[in-house]
């Protein structure tokens, strides 16, 4: 959701002057992308993971303040509700033992993280939904204290003329809702994984992922349940979309979501990202940089970055900087959190794979982008049971696609970034697993209720149980 800002109360003035500043800044990286300028050091990786906190009865718990002072000294930071927060760890470049390297650095904060936790009476839970969740959980109360999600909250509704969200999932059960506030995207918690490139791979590598969502999100789904209904397999999907709607700038034929697949394939320049977002979207949380304050190069783009910070596109480009020089990367926000460590570095690793795999192939010339979007809500309601359409519009089961083809080219991209050959085997080996056993993350959920019929707490329970046990979720028992 982004970093602090100083308040959460705005002027039309405050809106009119982030506004030129943004309209400057976008003409500015106008002429970085035009000038070739961004940074061209070696692709690298990190990623976000957003994760729950409960009590040890399997409900949520809002304790998030007491839990960050108890790991202060770690790369972690709250999230819209007190009952959740978001683990970080140091991005790396893709190269030799990086995946092992990322796997050892998750795992220590995740384990200190739990035994911080447990000090307090919590427990920590890698999940995309929590089933225990209830709607009256989603409160402004349960907010956490920062004057960015006071804003965001105020903002959305401002653009929506107090008119509460309508939340309405058609899955194996139908959810409708009425929510007035924004804390709904509270229970959607995610796995983002961040890919650094040069300006030459950089148009080719988003179209790739886009092409790369309908498959990751069939074989890493992890969210059936909400509010005690069975929906989609990977319901954060709706939800998110849903829990935020804001639509665009009038005016336009079509006008977009601020939650999104996005309008089009990149034709030239990621740049058309940037300037879409200007043109279609309005300001949200319009904070002024003091001038004054410029320390870096990344400092000249503050509005732009915060706008952008506002605009949740699946497959989100981001301006970086690193030695002081602008870069590119992306960031892919599709996957769902957990249910393990070792399954969350499995996943990036078949997203960076089928990225660089697929980069420069002729298949992304060969489905038009809204089959590729639809392909991706289905495989998001569906699962391994969805059917895609690859190569030619040739329509065939997800999780025979993975088997087939995708695997063999995550490893063959994989290979071509000259990652570890046994790291590259053994996290492939996950997805491989999981993909041809079905049991995902929501198959498992699904299978325990189906045997135990318990409740969403119970549910969560036995989903933490075989948490701890560090098995990738093909392994679990049900």
């Amino acid at each position: 959701m982004g970093d602090e800002i100083s308040r959460h109360e705005f002027s039309e003035e405050d809106f009119l002057l982030f506004r030129e500043r943004l309209e400057q800044e976008t003409r500015q990286l106008k002429q970085v992308f035009q000038q070739q300028a961004f940074d061209n050091a070696p692709e690298t990786g990190g990623f976000e993971l957003e994760i729950c906190l409960t009590d040890p009865s399997g409900r949520p718990r809002p304790d998030n303040a007491r839990f960050l002072e108890q790991v202060s000294d770690l790369d972690v930071v709250p999230e819209l509700s007190r009952f959740n927060v978001e683990l970080n760890t140091p991005p790396r470049q893709l190269s030799a033992d990086a995946l092992s390297l990322m796997h050892g650095s998750l795992q220590q904060t995740w384990s200190e993280c739990t035994r911080a936790a447990g000090m307090l009476g919590d427990r920590l839970l890698m999940i995309g939904t929590l089933p225990s969740l209830n709607e009256s959980d989603l409160t402004v109360a349960n907010m956490s204290d920062m004057e960015r999600y006071r804003a965001l909250n105020e903002q959305v509704f401002r653009l929506r003329n107090g008119v509460p969200l309508h939340l309405d999932i058609q899955g194996r059960d139908h959810l409708q809702t009425i929510h007035e506030d924004v804390m709904l995207e509270a229970a959607a918690t995610s796995f983002q994984v961040h890919f650094q490139m040069n300006q030459q791979q950089a148009v080719n590598c988003y179209n790739a992922s886009l092409l790369t969502c309908a498959p990751l999100v069939a074989a890493c789904a992890n969210s059936p349940y909400l509010f005690g209904y069975d929906l989609w397999d990977e319901t954060r999907i709706p939800l998110f979309e849903q829990s935020v709607r804001v639509r665009g700038i009038e005016g336009e034929s079509r006008r977009p979501e601020r939650v999104w697949f996005g309008s089009g394939f990149v034709r030239e320049s990621l740049f058309e990202l940037f300037e879409e977002n200007l043109r279609r979207f309005p300001p949200l949380l319009p904070e002024l940089q003091d001038d004054s304050g410029q320390h870096s190069v990344l400092d000249g783009f503050f509005h732009l970055r915060l706008h952008n910070g506002t605009l949740w596109r699946w497959v989100r480009p981001l301006v970086g900087s690193s030695n002081d020089r602008l870069h590119l990367r992306l960031e892919q926000r599709v996957m769902p959190a957990g249910p393990t460590v070792a399954d969350n570095i499995a996943n990036a690793a078949f997203y960076y794979g089928m990225l660089v795999a697929l980069y420069d192939d002729p298949v992304l010339q060969a489905n038009p982008f809204e089959i590729v979007k639809a392909d991706f809500y289905r495989a998001a309601r569906y699962g391994l049971d969805a059917d895609m359409h690859w190569r030619g519009g040739r329509k065939v089961n997800v999780g025979e696609l993975i088997l087939q083809q995708l695997l063999p080219s995550a490893h063959a991209g994989l290979t071509r970034l000259g990652l570890d050959q046994a790291d590259a085997r053994h996290y492939l080996d996950i997805i491989r697993q999981r993909v041809a056993s079905g049991q995902t993350g929501a198959a498992w959920q699904r299978a325990w209720m189906e045997k135990y019929h318990g409740s969403g707490a119970e549910l969560v329970l036995g989903y933490h149980e075989q948490q701890e046990s560090d098995k990738p979720v093909h392994e679990w028992p049900v």
